[in-house]
C-alpha cells in the first residue's frame, strides 16, 4: 500500500466524484467570489469488537493527504512528485469506516454495507446507531457526514474486509485496543481526519 511510485499532477477537467464551481454572489451589498466544490454526501461507522475491547479502523492511501505532505517540481514539462523523496507513507491514513452515499440507499443502509466491504462484519441493520451528522470541508465542500456507531464481535464477522478490490480500493483493517484508543488518536504523527477524533472522545463521554 505504502509503495507509490510515478506520481504526476495534472488538471482535474472532469471527475465522478467532484465538481470545481466558482460562486458569485452579493453579501450585504459587497461582490464577492468562492471558490468550492460540490460532492456525495457521506457516513462513517465507529466500530467497537466486544470480543477484542478494541476499536475497528481503516487504514488506506489518500491521494489528497499525499499531494499536501509533498512537493511539486517540473520535469519534463510534466507536474511530478519525486517518490524517493516523498514516500507514499506521507498519505498513509487511519479513519473510521465509511463510504459515499451514492446509492439509492439511506444512511444507515450504506453504512451496513461499509462495514461488510471494508471491514468484514455483517451487522444487522438494527444495530446500527445514529449518533449525529456534520459538515465536512465548509471552506471547500460543505458535505454532510452521517455518524453511526455499531458494536461488533469475532461472531459476525464474515469476511476479511479490505473494500471492493473492483472498485480500486486498497484497505487494511486495524484495531486499537481501547486503552490505547485516547493516545492513538491524539497523536499528531498520524493522518486522520476530525471525524475520527469527535467519535472517540463522543465514546468514551457515552458508552
Amino acid at each position: 500500500m505504502e509503495k507509490v511510485t510515478e506520481v504526476y499532477v495534472e488538471e482535474c477537467t472532469k471527475s465522478r466524484y467532484i465538481k470545481p464551481l466558482r460562486l458569485k454572489y452579493k453579501q450585504n451589498g459587497s461582490d464577492k467570489i468562492w471558490d468550492a466544490m460540490q460532492v456525495h454526501n457521506s457516513v462513517a461507522v465507529l466500530l467497537f469488537n466486544k470480543s477484542k475491547d478494541s476499536f475497528v479502523f481503516v487504514k488506506q492511501f489518500r491521494p489528497a493527504i499525499y499531494l499536501n505532505n509533498s512537493e511539486t517540481e517540473q520535469k519534463n514539462n510534466k507536474v511530478t512528485i519525486n517518490s524517493e523523496k516523498f514516500p507514499g507513507v506521507l498519505g498513509i491514513t487511519y479513519e473510521l469506516c465509511a463510504g459515499l452515499i451514492d446509492k439509492d440507499a439511506s444512511p444507515k443502509e450504506i453504512a451496513k454495507l461499509e462495514i461488510l466491504e471494508e471491514c468484514g462484519f455483517d451487522v444487522p441493520l438494527e444495530s446500527i446507531e445514529h449518533v449525529t451528522s456534520y459538515r465536512a470541508g465548509v471552506g471547500t465542500t460543505g458535505a454532510k457526514q452521517f455518524l453511526f456507531y455499531a458494536e461488533v464481535t469475532e461472531e459476525m464477522r464474515t469476511g476479511k474486509g479490505g473494500g471492493v478490490v473492483e472498485e480500486g480500493e486498497m484497505i487494511d483493517v486495524i484495531e486499537i485496543h481501547k486503552s490505547e484508543a485516547m493516545t492513538f488518536v491524539m497523536d499528531e504523527s498520524i493522518n486522520k481526519p476530525i471525524g475520527m477524533l469527535f467519535a472517540v472522545l463522543w465514546y468514551f463521554q457515552n458508552k
